[in-house]
């Protein structure tokens, strides 16, 4: 199974919201409706992820092992950046392991740091690890339908309140054209409070 979904994560003067359908797909076939894809991993960090199924629910395991790994080992809490790092390096090693099916896996990361400032990571399935300045939508097959709207309505000074909002509608527009996205909708809010589920959302089809 694939998730071919719609991922939105946004970059606002007092944090970063990211957002996420529910719809799972196996080509044209609707597997399942009510998959969260934004996933707090502790309470500074969370993922979205776009790909295999399987290979992001292992990824997902993975990650969080590994952060709590390097925090024992360190003594110290890793930053967003060496998190980010730390997610492409593995993506990176398990896409050029030799293997019959390949994982690729698109991951937004985001998360607030000790100081209270928070950041924003895109990490393509190739292990490329980029911050993000403004927004992104990863490579989720609702992403040309995100950024189009996002390129429009995103204002620099943004605030965390209005990213959500903004991120809603990114994700309601979504679902109105990409058929593998669509169900239903999550939002968080990562401030320096943590991470908050703030939207949880049905989308309900209409029959007249």
């Amino acid at each position: 199974m694939k998730s071919n979904t719609s991922l939105v994560g946004i970059v606002c003067k007092d944090g970063v919201v990211m957002g996420a359908d529910r719809r799972i797909t196996a080509g044209s076939i609707i597997m399942g409706k009510n998959f969260q894809k934004v996933k707090p991993i502790n309470n500074y960090l969370a993922i979205s992820y776009t790909g295999s199924v399987a290979d992001a629910l292992l990824s997902e395991k993975l990650i969080a092992a590994e952060l709590k790994l390097k925090e024992l080992k360190t003594r110290t809490r890793p930053t967003i950046k060496e998190a980010a790092n730390l997610i492409g390096m593995m993506l990176y090693r398990n896409i050029r392991t030799p293997s019959m099916v390949p994982s690729i896996v698109g991951i937004l990361v985001g998360g607030v740091n000790e100081d209270g400032s928070t950041e924003l990571y895109t990490v393509e399935p190739a292990g490329g690890v980029y911050k993000v300045e403004d927004y992104d939508a990863n490579f989720s097959s609702g992403m040309p339908y995100i950024l189009g709207l996002l390129e429009r309505q995103w204002k620099k000074d943004i605030s965390v309140a209005q990213g959500v909002e903004l991120a809603v509608e990114a994700l309601k527009a979504s679902t109105q054209r990409d058929s593998a996205s669509g169900n239903g909708i999550d939002v968080f809010a990562i401030t320096k409070d943590g991470v908050k589920h703030v939207v949880s959302q049905e989308i309900l089809p209409n029959y007249t």
